[in-house]
């Protein structure tokens, strides 16, 4: 098994895929066509271009806070390739790759982050569930959703993101052991990008690595390369196999790095310094996978540059719908919560309005 070879209690991490886009363990090359590799390098090159243009419309003053993703984009495409359509994804507030790999649209990303309601309401066939931004709340709602389809004898397994910091938390330990005692159908991946806003990883926790957490639940545990691609892929197919034969959750810690600030609301130079960011930036997934294709003649600068153009054109249109889509009508804030609002909701409403009237006389 896989895990067994990269024990993290020996201190060993999963690569399979160097700085330059060499393929350095050929033995553990995942078996990806051409075709899937072109496909997740667009989706990682569309994640970073979002990304990029989602943190310049909030300094603008046109978007709400938003939380940057430049950096982690292996980590969340990687891991989520690896799971079916019929699987769950669980996340927290930065998985922007995860997300278009399920299936959200960019429209409703850009709603949520607006501020609107309906960038939470997502197509019938996107099985996942909406942003949870409280610090390790996916880990609760991941093991709830893979006990429900273990219960329901579904094979479906659900894959849930939580950051460093998040492990530091209780509703971590809860949703751990729970999902462990119960052999869950559940994937976690701590996305360790060695920052929980200004914490550094060395003082969240005294563990050499994240990953080694898995032993005290009496589950496999392994620390991987989060900027490689076809690690993040291989460790986290593995773990779906194991879940889908009914084996039990999998802790995988991603080792990755923010390489812009924790949200927009969040100035980093304050806590890690500048020489930091650039010996990690010669790290970057997307140009890692790039060279990688071009290394293969897969794919070339030319065609990268005119991907850019078409992405950056869909994007600033996606946008502009989003700003002449009006204000999100206070009536949606709370009749989303149920398929039916509840009496107190109801009540809640009537009485907000109460209050809004009050404030105009």
């Amino acid at each position: 098994m896989l895990i067994e070879k990269y024990s993290p209690l020996e201190g060993k991490m999963l690569s399979i895929m160097d700085i330059e886009g060499n393929i350095v363990k050929k033995d553990l090359m995942p078996q990806i066509k051409d075709e899937k590799i072109l496909e997740l390098y667009k989706m990682m090159l569309l994640t970073k271009i979002a990304d990029t243009k989602a943190l310049q419309y909030q300094r603008q003053g046109r978007m709400l806070t938003y939380a940057p993703n430049r950096g982690q984009e292996a980590a969340q495409l990687g891991a989520i390739a690896a799971t079916e359509e019929r699987d769950w994804l669980v996340p927290a507030f930065r998985e922007l790759g995860a997300w278009f790999y399920k299936g959200v649209p960019l429209e409703q990303v850009y709603l949520y982050w607006y501020g609107s309601e309906m960038g939470s309401k997502f197509p019938e066939n996107v099985k996942m569930l909406p942003v949870s931004v409280p610090i390790s709340s996916q880990i609760n709602h991941g093991a709830g959703l893979a006990m429900a389809s273990k219960y329901k004898g579904e094979d479906h397994v659900t894959m849930a993101f939580v950051g460093d910091g998040g492990t530091s938390h209780g509703e971590f330990h809860e949703g751990m052991n729970f999902a462990a005692v119960f052999d869950a159908p559940l994937i976690v991946i701590i996305q360790n990008n060695q920052y929980a806003i200004s914490v550094p990883r060395h003082v969240q926790t005294k563990t050499k690595t994240l990953a080694e957490k898995a032993v005290a639940y009496g589950i496999p545990g392994i620390q991987v390369d989060g900027n490689d691609i076809f690690a993040m892929y291989l460790a986290a197919k593995d773990a779906v196999e194991r879940a889908r034969k009914g084996e039990g959750p999998t802790l995988i810690e991603a080792v990755t790095y923010r390489l812009g600030p924790h949200t927009t609301s969040d100035d980093p130079s304050i806590y890690r310094e500048d020489s930091e960011v650039e010996e990690w930036s010669k790290k970057d997934p997307v140009e890692r996978l790039k060279k990688y294709l071009i290394n293969n003649e897969l794919w070339s600068e030319e065609r990268d540059q005119k991907q850019i153009e078409e992405y950056e054109e869909l994007v600033n249109a996606t946008f502009k719908r989003v700003e002449n889509s009006g204000e999100t009508p206070l009536e949606d804030i709370f009749k989303y919560h149920y398929e039916t609002m509840t009496p107190i909701l109801e009540e809640q409403l009537k009485e907000y309005k109460s209050n809004l009237e009050g404030s105009e006389k």
